[in-house]
């Protein structure tokens, strides 16, 4: 090629478009607060309304791709745009840039609690944000309530998940049979039937119910840490809310890993920094496993969206025109509300200790639910009135 010939102009409007997606998505993993709604509504101002990358049809086809597989959604809708707009390096590039610097503030916040989390300033703050993560949490399930429990199926569906999780069954077992239940009544109506009975609803889950899985303490592995968040991030559906539940169950009561207390710190520094939720696993890593844990745990649980996105993308059209995908997925979502609802009875037996606490979390769940306050903020408020009631006390 001649000194005075242009380059490849494919190959220099591909480098523009990987440029834009870098900084889009640096800029968003850097201050998205609020968690997936949140998120999902920047990226539609960014790349419909200001950018005009998507059309509103083509975001809302990706959105709708996003909720139907595993995985953290806004994440993966991140990874979707950039999919659409460079092509497979765009895929890697967006959906990176988006997690990065969520994974290296909460790198930092991680290492600081480590060597100053036992300090009575750094508890005082934990103990005020912990009550309003409650509230958050149940603002989430409130929301979702109306969206998910669309009948009398879904409520009965709802309420034996609910039950199974509180004897001790397997959330993914739960997930699953949610899922084929919901599925099979479809079927069964479609067919021109009248139905199953009661019955036949009934009874798989009352075989399931025993099977609850005895807690035993297991010696701590990195690679038992990047197996577990791998199979999260492989199973997980719902917002991201529901990693509680999976973390409880596992890190907490089967493996002994984690004490409840060090969950909520958890939860409350997801809540507090930007970017994905699931980067809840890279502080459990480095509580863990130190920096490598740290690593090990965010590459295991952001993983598998990248390989979903990649094999879904092309299927979009046809998965959401299935009524099979739509059953199983309804009865997906019933259950991982199920499970939302059972965590966070459990964590706010630990989280609301007294008068202070218990006030903290109604405040917040008003101004979530009746005037729509920015979550972020509400968990800096919090970590403010904790402080200032523990440091009046003396505690």
């Amino acid at each position: 090629m001649s000194p005075l010939e242009s380059p490849n102009p494919a190959v220099s409007d591909r480098a523009a478009a990987l440029r834009e997606l870098a900084l889009l998505f640096l800029r968003l993993g850097t201050t998205a607060f609020g968690g997936p709604a949140a998120h999902i509504a920047l990226m539609e101002d960014e790349v419909v309304r200001r950018r005009r990358w998507l059309t509103r049809e083509e975001f809302v086809d990706l959105l709708g791709a996003a909720n139907l597989i595993p995985g953290p959604n806004s994440t993966e809708l991140a990874i979707h745009i950039g999919h659409r707009r460079a092509g497979w390096p765009g895929l890697v590039v967006a959906g990176t840039c988006f997690i990065l610097p969520a994974f290296l503030i909460v790198l930092g916040v991680a290492w600081g609690y480590s060597r100053f989390g036992a300090l009575p300033d750094v508890g005082a703050l934990l103990y005020g944000v912990k009550a309003v993560i409650i509230a958050v949490v149940a603002q989430a399930l409130w929301g979702l309530t109306r969206t998910v429990v669309k009948g009398p199926l879904a409520a009965v569906v709802g309420l034996s998940a609910a039950t199974a999780a509180f004897l001790g069954v397997d959330e993914l077992l739960l997930l699953l049979l949610s899922g084929l239940t919901v599925f099979g009544w479809r079927a069964a109506t479609r067919r021109g039937a009248s139905g199953p009975s009661a019955g036949m609803l009934i009874a798989p889950w009352s075989a399931v119910l025993p099977l609850g899985a005895a807690s035993a303490a297991v010696p701590f592995t990195q690679q038992g840490l990047f197996l577990f968040f791998l199979k999260v991030g492989s199973v997980l559906y719902g917002s991201g809310y529901v990693l509680l539940a999976f973390l409880r169950s596992d890190l907490v009561q089967r493996l002994g890993w984690l004490t409840e207390a060090q969950l909520l710190d958890a939860v409350a520094v997801g809540q507090v920094t930007p970017g994905p939720v699931f980067t809840t696993a890279t502080f459990i890593g480095y509580v863990l496993g130190g920096p490598v844990g740290a690593t090990v745990a965010t590459v295991g649980i952001f993983l598998p969206a990248f390989v979903f996105v990649a094999l879904s993308g092309p299927l979009v059209p046809r998965l959401r025109e299935s009524w099979v995908a739509g059953a199983f997925l309804d009865g997906v979502n019933v259950a991982s509300l199920a499970l939302m609802a059972v965590v966070t009875w459990q964590l706010g037996r630990a989280a609301l200790v007294d008068v202070w606490t218990v006030g903290l979390a109604v405040v917040s769940a008003v101004l979530l639910i009746r005037f729509r306050v920015n979550s972020a903020w509400l968990v800096l408020g919090g970590g403010a009135v904790g402080w200032l009631v523990r440091s009046a006390s003396g505690a």
